[in-house]
């Protein structure tokens, strides 16, 4: 980004008035969609990103299906190692200063950024090669309510009571569309990948992990996650998007490595089909990393994380695409509740809190 475009860090002024209870609202109603789309750009963003998110989850199911799988922290040495030389490449061209410091106010939370990342990222990596799923999604999905816990304990931001019913109900969306076989034991209507039923793929690693080593993945992706889009949300606009990435990138590439090293982790030389899937997964996780993050810059943390619950829309249209499976009744019902909740908190922007007065400065 040019030094012309410094002016996109600093957000635009609102007409704001108080209402009784003390809280502060936009009191400039959209008119058309136009406005709606301007109020609402945050939360498009995030919503893109849940595509590319979803597009690279399939990616990494097709990788975990050939002969000889990938292990989770050799993709996430390629994918990082492509986000990281693409950022540093931008940033370079377009003068940003410091690229890989990043801004001196900010480091901190850019480090802790990047290190919970890396745990949220390898979380959900290892519970897609060894769960199924239904169970993986609903587990990892409880990262949305968590953030915006977070959001309203540690950054003060606001959480309304409309926004946290939109939120459970999201939740109750994923379950009806991934019906884990945890809540709804198991589906016969041929609801799973090729790559084997849940209980085959357990059964066959069963002598080195156990199912509750895969649990504990999902969970440790749910508390790396959290820490990361709160530590974004913190950040704001005093960072430019690609710092934030830049030291995701290269805090996962670092401690990626050093885990292969001190496990003895053998690297894998995938076909060239292995190889396109690998460049897949790092193409599209730039682009999710990039328009998240600009999207949690943009929103409060409530409100950006109902918008991630569109990622399971995405993710049943693709499955059905490419692996031909074919969504119940129930995935329909959820799938449309997800919509709506997601549709009502972007519908409603009027009547939540301003952002945090840390995003006006930077």
């Amino acid at each position: 980004m040019s030094n012309s475009e410094s002016d996109e860090f600093h957000p635009t002024d609102n007409t704001t008035s108080q209402r009784d209870d003390g809280e502060v609202v936009n009191s400039s109603q959209p008119t058309s969609v136009p406005d709606i789309i301007a109020s609402n750009v945050g939360m498009l963003f995030i919503i893109s990103a849940q595509f590319f998110s979803a597009c690279m989850y399939v990616s990494v199911k097709i990788l975990n299906s050939l002969e000889t799988p990938v292990h989770a922290l050799q993709v996430i040495i390629i994918r990082m190692a492509i986000t990281f030389i693409c950022c540093v490449i931008y940033m370079i061209i377009m003068r940003i200063p410091d690229p890989i410091t990043g801004p001196k106010d900010v480091r901190s939370l850019l480090i802790i950024r990047g290190i919970t990342g890396f745990f949220g990222l390898y979380g959900v990596y290892l519970s897609l090669q060894h769960l199924s799923v239904a169970d993986a999604t609903v587990l990892i999905f409880l990262t949305p309510l968590m953030t915006a816990v977070a959001g309203s304990i540690l950054l003060k931001e606001s959480y309304s009571t409309n926004q946290a019913v939109a939120g459970v109900c999201s939740l109750l969306g994923v379950v009806l569309v991934t019906r884990p076989p945890f809540l709804f034991g198991s589906i016969p209507d041929g609801g799973h990948l090729p790559e084997g039923t849940p209980a085959e793929r357990l059964a066959a690693r069963r002598s080195t992990y156990s199912p509750s080593y895969f649990g504990s993945a999902c969970m440790m992706s749910v508390l790396g996650n959290t820490g990361a889009y709160t530590s974004i949300r913190a950040i704001g606009k005093r960072a430019h998007p690609m710092h934030i990435l830049t030291f995701l990138s290269l805090w996962c590439t670092i401690i990626s490595c050093l885990g292969m090293s001190v496990s003895n982790i053998p690297v894998v030389y995938p076909t060239p089909w292995g190889w396109m899937l690998l460049l897949m997964v790092g193409v599209f996780g730039f682009v999710t990393q990039t328009l998240l993050t600009m999207g949690l810059q943009r929103e409060t943390v409530s409100r950006g994380v109902t918008g991630m619950y569109t990622q399971v829309l995405f993710a049943v249209v693709l499955e059905r695409l490419i692996f031909g499976v074919m969504p119940s009744l129930l995935s329909i019902i959820g799938a449309v509740i997800i919509m709506s909740s997601a549709l009502y908190v972007v519908m409603n922007k009027q009547t939540i809190a301003l952002e945090s007065t840390s995003d006006n400065s930077a």
